[in-house]
Order: structure tokens, then C-alpha cells, then sequence
């Protein structure tokens, strides 16, 4: 097996649990790189927790995205999440920690276990997704069609895009941040997630830019 790099986890380092952080409009994915600002203080307990164990932590994408009812503080999420470790983290003056995470592997979400700090965990289920902690091999892109789409789609949804900073990543790396930065709804993003392959992630990755850049049907970053 080939590591993507020296501080990436094997899979003996993979653990029986994870710690989840259910957050709408948010998607990581393996090798992707995800700021975060955590200032709650059940999510620090987590990263604290994180930081003096494995530094792994679980994203996952909460079912419903609407507003929390009363008392209702653990919304259902998907059945697929994504692991990422802490790759680097700062405190602020005014006690919150700003982190990157970096995706590392795919996990099927298994029994939960009781909040622990006030952070919730699951028994993570990496069977399926082990070939995530390997370099992916190369994926086809035909990056005229890629462009022409994100060109109209960013339109629509108002997104500024630096064509030279586009330009200059690899495909693999084109996908990922596509993926993780447009505004896709949370279906979309799970179907990103659970692609089968780098190959099959693009190629989802190119048709929903064509349709969120061609659905005149309803205004502009409004899908759900």
C-alpha cells in the first residue's frame, strides 16, 4: 500500500470509535483540507479530546437541515462520513481553536454510544473504505467541460472562482475542492462522498455543475 504521506494513518490506526461533528453544508473528503473554527464547548472537549489521542475526527452531514427543534440536539445523520486528523491548530485570545482538517478515510457510521464531554461518538465501520488510505490513482477530466460548467455555475450561485488558481490544480485536487467549496445541496454532497471512485466522484462532480448551472427552475442557491 502506498501512504499519500508520512503522518497519514495506516489502517492499524484507524480506531473502534470515532468522535462526530455533524455540521450542514460542509463536506470532506480524503486528502481535502477543511478550516474549521471551533468555539462551542462541547466541540473543543472534542478537539482537546482529539488532539491528546489520535486526532481524528469524524464529519458527518446531519439528514435534516433544517433548524433543531427543542431538546432535539442529536439531528440523524447519513450513514457515510469522513474521518480527517488534525493537521495543524491554533488557540485564540478569546478561547477558540481554529484547526485544518485533513481527509483521511471514509467510515459507515455505526451504533452511537453516549455523549461523552457533550460531544457524541460511533463505532466508525472503515471495511468498505479502506482504499482511501492509498493514493489514488490518476482520474480523466476534460477540464473545457469542467470549466465551462463551474464558469456558469458560479455565476448562478454567486461564487467567486480565480480561474489561474483553478487552472493550476491537479485534476484529482480540482475535484476534491469542487466538491468540499460548491454549494451543493446535502444530498448532493452525500452522493460526492459515496462515489465509488476518484473517477466516479468527477464525473458526478461535472453532471451537478451542469445542473446547477442550467435549473432555471428555482433561484439562485436556493436547491435543497
Amino acid at each position: 500500500m502506498t501512504m499519500p504521506g508520512p503522518f497519514h494513518p495506516r489502517r492499524e490506526d484507524l480506531p473502534d470509535v470515532v468522535p462526530i461533528f455533524p455540521l450542514a453544508e460542509v463536506l470532506l473528503l480524503p486528502s481535502g483540507r477543511l478550516p474549521l473554527n471551533i468555539f462551542e464547548p462541547r466541540y473543543l472537549n472534542m478537539v482537546l479530546d482529539a488532539l491528546g489521542g489520535g486526532r481524528m475526527i469524524g464529519m458527518v452531514l446531519p439528514l435534516d437541515n433544517g433548524p433543531l427543534q427543542p431538546g432535539r440536539d442529536r439531528p440523524q445523520v447519513f450513514s457515510v462520513g469522513c474521518a480527517g486528523r488534525i493537521s495543524a491548530f491554533s488557540e485564540t485570545d478569546d478561547g477558540r481553536i481554529l484547526l485544518t482538517l485533513t481527509g483521511v478515510c471514509r467510515f459507515g457510521v455505526g451504533k452511537e454510544l453516549p455523549l461523552h464531554r457533550g460531544y457524541r461518538r460511533v463505532e466508525a465501520q472503515w471495511g468498505d473504505f479502506v482504499q482511501d488510505l492509498e493514493l489514488p490513482g490518476d482520474i480523466s477530466l476534460n477540464r473545457e467541460r469542467v470549466m465551462a460548467a463551474l464558469k456558469a455555475f458560479s455565476a448562478r450561485h454567486r461564487m467567486q472562482i480565480d480561474p489561474q488558481i483553478v487552472g493550476a490544480l491537479t485534476p484529482l485536487n480540482l475535484v476534491t475542492s469542487l466538491a468540499m467549496l460548491c454549494p451543493f445541496s446535502p444530498v448532493e454532497r452525500q452522493a460526492l462522498l459515496e462515489a465509488d471512485s476518484p473517477q466516479e466522484r468527477a464525473d458526478t462532480l461535472v453532471t451537478l455543475l451542469e445542473m446547477g448551472a442550467f435549473d432555471r427552475g428555482l433561484p439562485p442557491a436556493s436547491r435543497q
